[in-house]
């Protein structure tokens, strides 16, 4: 038999431990709390997750699903498959694609997608291409071209 082997006896139990009364019960005076401070209070603790009065870690971070993103870009987006049905040759646009009302929102400048195919050649000028949307319109025989956003004006000029 040796010292690590031995155990209480199955069932039984322990006495409570008795804090408070006196140095040499182990436990005296603060009862194991220290001498000051929050911790050594009676009554409840803090909260989980509190700081001290810090900002907590859960309110400093972003929350993980739908937490917005800040200056996202809006797009009016249009994959090629719609395309499919102009005409050979002709000049796309926002403002022609609202007119033939192949899109039907004005979200922000043009965003062209590249799902489904594409057969006659287009001339699209637009604000964004996907790179499979530029390779398909290209490989039809079209072009693509980068229409510049209009930039803010700036309020420097002011003084």
């Amino acid at each position: 038999m040796k010292l690590e082997n031995l155990s209480p006896k199955a069932g039984s139990k322990s006495r409570r431990r008795r804090v408070g009364r006196g140095i040499s019960a182990g436990q005296g005076a603060s009862c194991g709390y220290g001498m000051r401070g929050q911790k050594s209070r009676s009554g409840t603790g803090t909260k989980a997750g509190f700081e001290g009065g810090q900002m907590p870690l859960y309110r400093r971070v972003p929350k993980l699903k739908y937490f917005p993103l800040v200056n996202q870009k809006q797009y009016t987006i249009i994959n090629i498959e719609q395309l499919a049905t102009l005409e050979a040759n002709s000049a796309v646009s926002k403002e022609s694609l609202l007119a033939d009302g192949i899109s039907t929102t004005d979200d922000g400048p043009l965003k062209v997608l590249g799902r489904g195919e594409l057969n006659v050649p287009l001339t699209i000028t637009a604000a964004a291409f996907t790179k499979g949307a530029r390779q398909k319109i290209e490989a039809a025989g079209g072009s693509c071209i980068l229409e510049e956003t209009q930039a803010e004006p700036s309020q420097d000029s002011e003084a």
